[in-house]
């Protein structure tokens, strides 16, 4: 069943169907909430998330794609989280512990070094925000710049601004081996 079906189901009042959307986005919705600074309260995040978004199911645009709506709820969660907690330049990337293994055949993956993805880890967390949630979202959760733009809820210039920015500082930080 494909994500345009499933959300016509649950409007109907299958619950079947939104848990298919559930499983599906789970795992993606985690590691944005655990990458946009959830940390440990990823989980909690996400749960709220998938509330919301069922209750707001009705005004969902059904010509939208139903991935960046979702993502961009569980971002609006995760900024209230962090907003609330008083930390929100505290990132707590757990990439190895949030992210889907990579297939051994990944030749990025397997080029990448533990100490150059501490490196890099450690130079995205020192991103000021703006410039940290457009590369997490671009590189780290794959996003286009138009899914970016509507998870962030900015225009897609400033997303490219800010990518390039980050971009630049994480070469400078980490040098050019990440190119």
């Amino acid at each position: 069943m494909d994500d345009d079906e499933a959300i016509a189901r649950s409007l109907d009042g299958d619950l079947a169907a939104y848990e298919a959307l559930v499983a599906r986005y789970s795992a993606l919705a985690h590691r944005t909430a655990a990458m946009l600074g959830a940390g440990d309260e990823a989980e909690d995040v996400v749960q709220e998330a998938f509330v919301k978004a069922y209750r707001h199911l009705a005004t969902f645009r059904r010509d939208a794609p139903f991935r960046p709506w979702l993502l961009r709820i569980v971002a609006n969660e995760t900024h209230n989280l962090t907003r609330a907690r008083g930390r929100r330049s505290d990132l707590t990337l757990r990439l190895g512990a949030t992210a889907a293994p990579a297939a051994p055949d990944d030749p990025e993956s397997a080029a990448l070094s533990t100490d150059r993805r501490t490196r890099l880890l450690a130079a995205v967390r020192a991103l000021p925000d703006r410039e940290r949630q457009a590369v997490v979202c671009r590189y780290f959760l794959q996003l286009s710049e138009a899914e970016t733009a509507q998870v962030l809820d900015r225009p897609v210039g400033s997303v490219k601004s800010s990518t390039h920015r980050g971009l630049a500082r994480l070469r400078e930080e980490v040098g050019n081996e990440l190119t």
